[in-house]
């Protein structure tokens, strides 16, 4: 529980409360400054010591070693703004691939300073012009696409269009790491969570949005890696058609589910739920049909249908959050 302090009033009418001598002394407030008050949308007053100054960078720094990647990556989602690599002696080429390939993975992350000893790394993004919704939906724009042609490509063996869906699987893992440090930053900042008007509980539906859409573009990448499987064979025609049809109305499912999610439409969210009447059955159907199929190629048919059940399940998943 918070310190209580008692609200005094002058003789004029204004009110006042005294603030904490010990908090007041840590932030460097002084006789005479200045600091800024800030309602929030629940009815808090906030006090800023800094007066709105923009707050100081955020400094971490690394050893090189076995998972610097890794731990790139972690500083980078936990909003720390400069990230300084450092060693003992010389930092080796080995370090130096798998730091520029981290960098890469990530968005507004640059190699600012880079010595014999030391590598410097510098976020250039500004969360407040990033709204998580922009972000949610470039990321869905690209794994709708993905688990459209990761389909397609299964269904007609077209390993060109294969080998492209696993190339994009690299854009949507950018945008949501992005997503995610934007998304903590927000949770650590109550002035840019007003400012965007998101609430902790809507950050923390957000990444669970993100999460489930990413499941997607991982499902898809596995339908495509079945289509560049060396043994693969083309499933008939009445495979390839129910298989189709079950696409679409999959498609369709974790189309409407973001939709629901974002506009928070409950009636929305249960005709996603209420396609299953429609989905499962074909499924059914394609169960049936593998009766009579060769051998060789009913693993494929059996876990490239279990992927888009999985991507049918996520779709529900999201819609759900809508509750």
């Amino acid at each position: 529980m918070g310190e209580l302090r008692k609200i005094q009033r002058t003789q004029t009418g204004t009110f006042f409360v005294c603030l904490p001598r010990a908090w007041a002394t840590r932030k460097g407030i002084k006789k005479g400054e200045l600091v800024t008050l800030n309602e929030t949308n629940d009815g808090k007053i906030l006090i800023d010591p800094n007066n709105g100054l923009n707050k100081l960078p955020k400094i971490t720094t690394l050893r090189a070693g076995p998972y610097l990647s890794r731990e790139i990556i972690g500083r980078y989602l936990l909003g720390f703004d400069i990230i300084s690599i450092e060693a003992k002696d010389n930092i080796t080429i080995d370090v130096r691939n798998n730091v520029k390939k981290a960098v890469h993975s990530l968005i507004g992350l640059e190699i600012f300073e880079e010595t014999y000893s030391k590598i410097v790394l510098q976020c250039l993004l500004q969360p407040s012009g990033l709204p998580p919704e922009r972000i949610l939906r470039r990321i869905y724009d690209i794994i709708a696409g993905m688990n459209r042609d990761a389909v397609n490509s299964f269904i007609h063996g077209d390993l060109q269009l294969a080998n492209s869906i696993v190339a994009r699987d690299d854009d949507s893992n950018r945008l949501y790491f992005l997503l995610v440090r934007i998304l903590r930053t927000i949770i650590q900042n109550h002035s840019l969570s007003e400012k965007l008007g998101l609430s902790p509980i809507d950050c923390l539906d957000y990444r669970l949005a993100a999460s489930l859409i990413e499941a997607i573009g991982d499902l898809s990448v596995k339908i495509a890696l079945k289509t560049l499987e060396p043994s693969r064979l083309s499933p008939s025609k009445e495979l390839q058609k129910l298989i189709q049809v079950s696409q679409i109305l999959i498609f369709s499912a974790h189309k409407q589910a973001l939709q629901a999610f974002l506009d928070k439409n409950i009636v929305l969210a249960n005709k996603v739920r209420k396609l299953s009447e429609k989905i499962e059955p074909l499924f059914v159907d394609i169960e049936n049909t593998l009766k009579n199929v060769s051998f060789d190629i009913l693993p494929q048919i059996l876990a490239t249908t279990s992927f888009m059940r999985q991507i049918y399940e996520n779709s529900v998943d999201l819609a759900d959050l809508v509750v």
